[in-house]
């Protein structure tokens, strides 16, 4: 029997880094080690790579399951892009822009806002949302003292304080709610729109912080795609991969994370020891942990104790239901890109809806004369109505919620249809989202060669990730 306790259990392969997490983050992170040179194994629990950006074929259509598009702010993610080859594949949606699903209309929806918080609330197009009553409380913010509000941590509070209820309700939370699975009273204001309780004290109005934050954006849409779908990144990044001959090792969980223990306990070395699922061992200099909250705070119980006890919100549940159809009726597009689902919106199930083919021009030429419509169910802290619905059950359900946001009958002429589940993949950033995710940090910073990334710690959207990816995998190289 070895004398050795980290081999009684099995066997123990040496590498220089171990990502655990095989989403973008994880890919990504293990990419950069690898391009330097490093021995690099890659551990994901589940059979596939790329986390919540994968694809599936709908009605012999290869689309986007989860991701279909990513932001265009400090163009990081289309320089990663064009690394891996994809830059000429970068393309812009339709601008026609989408609407919004109210209780008794479905409006356009207004375009000067940030997250739904207007920028100049005597727009017509903010009259028609929230009424005359709800623009003359808006206006308020452009005389209030820049300190009401100021303190507040949820973004509904400080829009509340400074523009009122109709706009939370009517405008903010039916965006909040698609984009973050959330509502906007439970999600922390410094992450997701970092600068704007800053601008507020600059600009002494709400309104103007997001007239100067949208003036200072780049030209152009807010968020762009691939042809082709955005799965092509973790397609490309797969082949990479491979090409850097990293060891990827998929349908494989790691049961602990510690130091190398001397017999008495204590720590050996300055390495790092990765138990598995199956009882086998991987030894390495550097660890990048690139997985959802629930694992991270798994693995991290004896790591970072502090840290991992701050009270963190569990992750959101969201359910895609893709349907192809024949109707020629959805040619014109009469919702344009899609819809945002209020939740007071009667007898509506789905919190929104993509028109994908009249959002992307090449999937529609791509789809002939089908349409390709994308809904989303699930909202962080209400009811997970749709999770035990049979496959034909929620199907129907779809149809109909399809039908009414777009105003025409789609029953009996659907060509395809599939449901992907994301369970517990979406972090919810509530408030105090910051302050946690940095105690998480300072104590792995008590680490060395230990490192955190992924969407958990790093936000929503891959223009967070492919950044914070990149910058957990140079730690580790600088070590």
């Amino acid at each position: 029997m070895s004398s050795d306790p980290r081999q009684a259990a099995g066997e123990v392969d040496p590498t220089d880094v171990v990502v655990i997490g095989g989403g973008v983050g994880g890919l990504i992170a293990a990419r950069t080690c690898a391009l330097a040179g490093k021995r690099v194994i890659l551990v994901e629990a589940s059979p596939a790579l790329g986390g919540t950006v994968g694809s599936h074929v709908v009605d012999g259509l290869r689309l986007d399951s989860g991701a279909e598009s990513f932001a265009t702010r400090r163009g990081t993610v289309a320089a990663f892009l064009g690394e891996l080859g994809l830059a000429d594949r970068i393309v812009q949606p339709n601008p026609d822009g989408a609407w919004v699903q109210l209780a008794e209309r479905a409006i356009q929806l207004p375009r000067t806002g940030l997250l739904g918080i207007p920028a100049h609330p005597f727009d017509p197009t903010i009259v028609t949302a929230i009424g005359r009553a709800g623009v003359a409380r808006a206006k308020a913010d452009l005389v209030l003292p820049a300190a009401v509000g100021a303190k507040e941590r949820t973004l509904g509070g400080l829009v509340r304080a400074r523009m009122g209820d109709r706009v939370v309700d009517r405008l903010v939370a039916p965006i909040v709610s698609g984009v973050h699975s959330a509502h906007p009273d439970e999600v922390d204001a410094d992450a997701v729109a970092p600068g704007l309780r800053a601008g507020l004290a600059e600009q002494g109005s709400l309104g103007r912080a997001v007239a100067s934050m949208r003036a200072a954006s780049p030209a152009g849409s807010a968020v762009s795609g691939v042809v082709g779908g955005v799965h092509l990144l973790v397609d490309a990044l797969v082949a990479d991969l491979a090409r850097l001959g990293v060891d990827v090792r998929t349908s494989l969980a790691v049961d602990s994370v510690h130091r190398h223990r001397s017999h008495e306990g204590a720590a050996a070395s300055d390495d790092w020891h990765v138990e598995l699922a199956d009882g086998r061992g991987i030894d390495a200099a550097g660890v990048v942990v690139a997985i959802p909250a629930a694992g991270l705070i798994h693995l991290f119980t004896g790591l970072a104790p502090r840290a991992v006890t701050e009270g963190w919100p569990e992750p959101s549940s969201v359910e895609l239901v893709t349907l192809v159809v024949r109707a020629p009726e959805l040619d014109a597009a009469p919702r344009g890109t899609g819809v945002l689902v209020a939740a007071d919106a009667p007898g509506i199930r789905a919190k929104a809806l993509t028109h994908a083919t009249a959002k992307w021009p090449w999937l529609k030429d791509l789809a002939g004369d089908r349409h390709v419509l994308r809904l989303s169910y699930g909202r962080a802290g209400g009811d997970d109505d749709t999770a035990g619905l049979p496959d034909d059950e929620l199907m129907g359900v779809a149809v109909r919620d399809a039908s009414a946001l777009l105003g025409v009958d789609l029953a009996g002429r659907v060509t395809g249809s599939a449901r992907v589940r994301w369970t517990n993949a979406l972090p919810f950033a509530a408030s105090g989202h910051r302050e946690r995710v940095q105690a998480v940090r300072d104590e792995a910073a008590e680490h060395p060669g230990l490192e955190i990334t992924g969407s958990a710690v790093a936000g929503t959207g891959l223009a967070s990730v492919v950044a914070d990816a990149r910058a957990a995998a140079a730690r580790v190289l600088a070590r």
